[in-house]
């Protein structure tokens, strides 16, 4: 999925992918690989803003996780965090949930799998649910987010909410069962939350 290019004359480029919700979308770096290894830039605020993304990142947060955890799904009730998603060391398998009353795709999940090797990212703007499956141990991702951590703020949908029809892949990686915090295990389903998007305006 990389492109890989000898030589460091050319200049930066991003390639943007669609997925079946319109907001959400791939971006593919350009990367620079030869016998020594590789270079690119992870980040650039005006090849950005030429993809669609103009906000501000205010945050970065990583994260390590053992095979078969699971993290997610997360949204903040307010100041509704956009997320750049990236996977440094193995891969996930990455659900989103649109929970924007108004949308067309309002209640609708997707899924996909971002590995490290790929170089791959993921936008999420505020107005969805988060989470990922590790598939592998050892497994680190990286997000940058529009707006800062507010615990008070912190909530979410049961990751395995039958619903929403996310096909988590576990027995497809020989994970037995899925490892969930207890906060997370204990996630209320989409059905029983009321969006905090009610208006279809996201608040700040």
């Amino acid at each position: 999925m990389n492109e890989k290019i000898r030589g460091s004359g050319c200049m930066q480029k991003l390639k943007k992918i669609p997925t079946s919700l319109p907001d959400i979308f791939f971006i593919e770096p350009t990367v620079f690989s030869d016998s020594r290894g590789f270079f690119f830039e992870s980040y650039n605020r005006r090849d950005m803003q030429q993809v669609g993304i103009s906000e501000r990142f205010v945050q970065d947060n990583q994260s390590s996780s053992a095979k078969g955890v699971v993290r997610g799904l997360h949204f903040q009730a307010e100041h509704p965090q956009g997320k750049l998603v990236r996977v440094l060391r193995g891969s996930i398998y990455d659900a989103v949930v649109d929970l924007r009353k108004r949308s067309p795709t309002f209640g609708k999940a997707i899924g996909f799998e971002i590995a490290a090797r790929d170089f791959r990212m993921v936008w999420i703007p505020a107005g969805f649910a988060h989470g990922f499956l590790s598939l592998e141990d050892h497994t680190e991702v990286l997000y940058k987010t529009t707006d800062f951590y507010y615990p008070e703020y912190d909530a979410g949908i049961r990751w395995n909410d039958p619903n929403l029809g996310i096909s988590w892949p576990l027995a497809q990686y020989g994970i037995s069962s899925a490892i969930i915090s207890e906060k997370d295990a204990q996630l209320p389903l989409l059905k029983d939350i009321k969006s905090p998007f009610e208006s279809g305006e996201i608040p700040s």
